[in-house]
């Protein structure tokens, strides 16, 4: 299968909608927001966040019927305070199971990862310490584990860690 990744606009915010409450839904403990804080959000709210934050898509193409597919987000947060906006926090990393393997997931990063260099020093992100796949996912792209938080999340009464990690772009750089 062959796949194309580019930025979402706000005309893709139908897709967006679907592939990212599928996500919460389907992993709970994956996403700091939660399905039921989403689930009746107007597609006005998905194509602003689709404005708001740089967010990469990945199209899945499938030959069987002929159509392409939005497989895979991921999306680049910046803060707007003067200290802290050379960082940003890439967010909302989701693939659908048929596109996972494919090496989707790692195309859809690196987008973000891309674009991220052109306005941030370093990037962040939180993971499950249990999503395996994840972790490796980051780790191959050059992230790494600088903090664990306990208890980060609660999902259906159960706390869940989260582990931290960070890509510097320029790790020489001392200041």
């Amino acid at each position: 299968m062959s796949f194309t990744i580019r930025r979402l606009t706000s005309a893709d915010a139908a897709a967006y909608r679907e592939l990212r409450l599928e996500g919460l839904e389907q992993h709970p403990d994956g996403f700091g927001s939660a399905y039921e804080d989403e689930k009746d959000k107007p597609l006005s709210w998905f194509g602003q966040r689709l404005t708001d934050a740089a967010v990469f898509g990945g199209f899945l193409q499938r030959d069987d019927v002929n159509t392409e597919s939005l497989d895979g987000t991921a999306g680049l947060i910046v803060p707007h305070g003067a200290k802290v906006r050379h960082k940003g926090t890439l967010y909302g990393m989701y693939v659908r199971p048929v596109a996972r393997g494919t090496g989707l997931a790692a195309a859809v990063v690196q987008a973000v990862l891309d674009h991220a260099r052109s306005v941030v020093e370093e990037i962040q992100l939180t993971v499950s310490p249990d999503n395996e796949a994840a972790l490796r996912l980051y780790r191959k792209a050059g992230f790494v584990e600088y903090a664990r938080e306990p208890r980060a999340l609660k999902v259906d009464g159960k706390y869940h860690d989260s582990v931290l990690m960070t890509l510097p772009f320029d790790p020489s750089r001392k200041d």
